[in-house]
């Protein structure tokens, strides 16, 4: 986590350049969130929503948009400065706090409504019984756990420039952390200072487990055969949902969304209870 800070660092000024964010349509007040996310997650006017992993603020803000109350997390000083600066130009509420995401418990010390991550956000995580532990811990008795991410079959593909058919670079079940040494990201090519990274590739298995041995309920798991980002050289668009594989390419999931939530507490304020 510390080599894919440095390079996460160095991503943040070149991403805001990047056409894939569009900052400056964000400026206007363009919302960056997806339609499906909105539609899953629901109203969220008047809530508190935490959003882990938040890189430099723009969907946190879009929530902001939309009338939550937010807080971003990331562990990238650089991507919070930015994050803290795109609040004010853009005339938004939110707070941003710079936290490697396993010592959020010891610098937020409440809970949420709402605990958000997507888009790219668990594949860089070593840990996800951890990681859901310390999600379980942040939200209130009844409150939301959101993620809508890449399908991590998907993630086992080749996506490099040139590439032309679904082909696996990566066992769905790795196990391990992969180390990548890419020029650019998946925002700019530009060649970096910073090229070694790693991922993990975390199966929906290892996923649900986590979420229920953190005591989490799940509300529903989704999956897609379509993603929200343009995945591979050869995908063609999707309406406004997102990119899908172009005919002959196969059908794989290439996204899913999943949302969870924390046990009520029972009328006497001890145990579990009914969602309602």
């Amino acid at each position: 986590m510390e080599v894919n800070l440095r390079k996460w660092d160095e991503s943040v000024p070149l991403h805001v350049q990047s056409p894939v964010y569009d900052v400056p349509a964000f400026l206007r007040g363009a919302n960056t969130l997806q339609p499906l996310e909105r539609r899953e997650l629901r109203p969220v006017r008047g809530r508190t929503l935490l959003h882990l992993q938040c890189h430099f603020g723009l969907d946190t803000l879009s929530w902001a948009r939309l009338g939550a109350r937010v807080t971003g997390v990331d562990f990238s000083p650089t991507a919070v400065r930015t994050a803290r600066s795109m609040a004010e130009r853009a005339g938004l509420e939110g707070r941003f706090v710079e936290s490697n995401i396993y010592d959020v418990p010891r610098r937020l010390r409440e809970q949420f409504d709402i605990v958000y991550t997507a888009k790219g956000a668990l594949c860089w995580l070593p840990d996800l019984r951890r990681w859901a532990k310390i999600v379980r811990g942040l939200l209130r008795p009844g409150g939301t756990l959101y993620v809508l991410e890449d399908h991590p079959i998907a993630d086992a593909c080749r996506n490099e420039p040139g590439t032309r058919r679904l082909e696996f670079e990566l066992p769905y079940f790795l196990g391990r952390a992969h180390r990548d040494q890419t020029d650019g990201t998946y925002a700019t090519r530009v060649r970096m200072r910073y090229r070694t990274s790693y991922m993990w590739i975390h199966p929906l298995s290892e996923l649900l487990t986590a979420i229920a041995g953190a005591g989490l309920e799940l509300d529903f798991l989704h999956e897609f055969p379509y993603c929200y980002w343009k995945k591979f050289p050869f995908m063609r668009r999707y309406g406004k949902e997102g990119w899908q594989l172009t005919r002959g390419a196969g059908t794989i999931p290439l996204m899913y969304s999943l949302r969870a939530h924390a046990p009520r507490l029972s009328p006497t304020g001890t145990g579990r209870g009914s969602r309602g």
